[in-house]
């Protein structure tokens, strides 16, 4: 995520390849493992939220953190893990993420209350933290030309993969066995990983780089008073000191954090690339594509079991025409991009899901879901499909070779942390939907949702540069 040989000045020795590692396709395929349960558990507790509502009798903001506490820490500390990746090695940064994120799992589906509920999240999202910037180190690492982009490809591959199995096997699981099995089923995989890894990844020199300690905290911090900020007011109102003090105390830490990146001898996030139009166009692409993104299938679970009584299963397979549609959606933004340009894309993209979610904001208690719901989810997922793609290539195919990894790290932070504001903002807006099954709160959150969208289509077309990315065989996100 931050590491890739584009980070490397190209000179002669650059031209010759080292031996190719034999073993490398199938640590290819045990890495892609890993990076598949790391996004697996982004959506797939969506589908089970009612059920642990019910079971642990949670309420609106404490299901809220179950969704944000994992991606919060999964993104405010992926930077630092890429760093730890290159200070202690790759293989041993990802067993260790392994490790912790499996045992994570465990404590998540065995908690008895909200507590350790959370504790398991936060746990899930460090050790997702460290592996995942280390598996992409080793992906870009262990193969090299036209190895390279096809490696890339399988790991590209894996985001629209995971969310659609999301959706889908969080609601089999949770309508199964129940939805503890929705974080168990992490940890015979993880078992296996942790003795299969060691055997086909080889182990490299570290790099011996300088840890941004302060700055990851600083980060990490400001990110969940922010969230706890927007979360709270929808229990106390935007007026309420416990409302105002986090949201002044998120301005505060993000303050603090661009002085010591200044400061610091090796940043943890050169605030540099943010004058890099392209970077900063891609940056908020991916921000809000993922917050909206996420905060869909977030509403959607919770109105269609809470308000429309579906099962759990049911909800996963209403579901899985919208993660369907995100990867179709990519693929057909992939080629505009080089046809047409970055601009008219993103654009078009934002355009289309703003119009999408247009229906869902006149949800109503009854009516056919396939006819009232499904379209416009399905609509609004293809044109957010479409401005990923576009965020990615943006930010790194638009920037010198040599600043392809920094951009990497910038854009996947900012995938993780949308998914987290997305979650917060909307379970604010729809609180009188979760609290007193109130449909009108959903309407709500889908208008802002539809606003948002239509917003960031006007902004896309003064930010996004004009003109086609170029190729290039950098790093890309999940």
């Amino acid at each position: 995520m931050t590491h890739s040989a584009a980070d490397a000045p190209h000179t002669a020795e650059h031209d010759h390849h080292p031996t190719a590692d034999p073993r490398r396709w199938t640590a290819l395929a045990l890495i892609c493992l890993a990076q598949f349960m790391l996004v697996l558990d982004v959506t797939v507790v969506n589908v089970a939220l009612p059920q642990m509502a019910a079971d642990l009798d949670l309420g609106r903001e404490t299901l809220t953190w179950v969704v944000t506490a994992y991606t919060l820490c999964f993104g405010g500390l992926m930077l630092l893990g890429g760093r730890l990746a290159d200070a202690l090695g790759a293989r041993r940064t990802l067993l260790a993420g392994l490790v912790l994120f499996t045992a994570a799992s465990l404590v998540t589906g065995l908690a008895q209350n909200a507590p350790t509920l959370l504790g398991g999240r936060i746990g899930q999202g460090v050790g997702a933290a460290l592996l995942s910037p280390a598996a992409l180190s080793l992906v870009t690492t262990s193969f090299h030309g036209t190895e390279r982009n096809k490696a890339l490809g399988v790991w590209a591959a894996i985001g629209g993969t995971g969310s659609a199995a999301g959706v889908l096997l969080g609601g089999a699981l949770t309508d199964g066995p129940g939805w503890q099995w929705v974080f168990y089923i992490n940890v015979p995989v993880g078992l296996l990983l942790m003795g299969a890894l060691p055997a086909f990844v080889p182990a490299r020199v570290p790099q011996h780089a300088r840890l941004d300690l302060p700055g990851a905290l600083l980060v990490t911090a400001g990110t969940a008073a922010l969230i706890y900020g927007l979360v709270e007011a929808g229990d106390s109102g935007w007026s309420d000191t416990s409302t105002l003090l986090p949201l002044f105390g998120a301005a505060a830490a993000y303050t603090a954090f661009a002085a010591v990146e200044r400061a610091a001898r090796t940043p943890l996030m050169d605030l540099r690339m943010f004058t890099r139009r392209p970077v900063l166009a891609g940056a908020f692409l991916m921000l809000v594509a993922t917050a909206l993104l996420i905060a869909y299938f977030f509403l959607g679970s919770v109105y269609l079991q809470h308000i429309r009584g579906f099962s759990p299963l049911r909800t996963g397979l209403v579901f899985l025409p919208v993660a369907v549609a995100t990867g179709v959606g990519a693929h057909l933004g992939s080629r505009l991009v080089g046809r047409i340009g970055s601009r008219p894309t993103a654009v078009a993209g934002m355009a289309v899901a703003a119009a999408g979610t247009l229906p869902l904001t006149r949800l109503a208690e009854t009516g056919s879901v396939y006819a009232g719901l499904l379209p416009g989810f399905v609509i609004a997922a293809f044109g957010l499909g479409a401005v990923f793609v576009t965020a990615t290539t943006t930010a790194l195919a638009m920037v010198e070779h040599s600043e392809a990894g920094l951009a990497s790290g910038v854009v996947n932070t900012f995938h993780e942390v949308g998914g987290s504001i997305g979650v917060a903002v909307v379970s604010t807006v729809a609180a009188s939907g979760f609290e007193r099954g109130s449909v009108g709160g959903f309407g709500d959150a889908f208008t802002l949702c539809a606003t948002a969208a239509a917003v960031s289509a006007v902004i896309a077309l003064g930010l996004v540069p004009r003109g086609k990315p170029r190729p290039t065989d950098g790093p890309h996100v999940h």
